[in-house]
């Protein structure tokens, strides 16, 4: 196995702190309640300092170094139905695609959200159930995510959920890497 440092502590901080958020207000917090509302502030304010990392971040923390085409994107796909294993460093062109999917959901969550706290939108159904929406969309997504994470981690022989949390990947040797 060859090590590679792939994900910085700001990356790791700022993933496992938006799993513990979400998972808080989806899960543990009462959806009247003001703790609810800042938890839900907090984890917009996580996304709002994600991106700009995004910008200004390391290599594989930026978003021009992940954002995937619809080519790379179809060459994952083929790769898996063709059981080629090649690892990429980085995000892969599938779960960056995830990444922007879930930034954008709870993005759109953390809106809908404080729209329902303004006396413009308090009350008004459709921002209620395009919240609950949206709200069924990450944990549909999330639950995809993570189906992926394990599959590719098995798939590809780079385990990736350790990668989350020590910031390296290790990568079989005779593995074809994609930087």
């Amino acid at each position: 196995m060859t090590r590679h440092p792939v994900w910085d502590p700001f990356i790791r901080l700022f993933h496992w702190a938006l799993v513990a958020g979400f998972a808080a207000n989806a899960l543990f917090t009462d959806d009247e309640s003001t703790l609810h509302e800042w938890v839900g502030y907090a984890v917009v304010g996580l996304i709002a300092a994600r991106l700009i990392w995004g910008l200004i971040g390391p290599r594989h923390a930026r978003f021009a170094d992940f954002l995937p085409s619809p080519r790379a994107a179809l060459q994952q796909v083929q790769d898996i139905a063709t059981g080629r294993h090649r690892v990429y460093l980085g995000h892969t062109p599938l779960g960056a695609l995830m990444i922007l999917n879930l930034l954008l959901t709870i993005l759109l969550i953390g809106a809908t959200g404080y729209m329902m706290t303004t006396n413009a939108f308090w009350g008004v159904e459709w921002v209620e159930e395009a919240h609950e929406v949206l709200v069924g969309w990450a944990e549909i997504s999330i639950l995809v995510h993570i189906a992926a994470v394990i599959w590719e981690s098995f798939r590809t022989g780079v385990n990736l959920p350790q990668a989350m949390i020590s910031g390296v990947k290790s990568v079989p040797d005779d593995a074809t890497i994609v930087k």
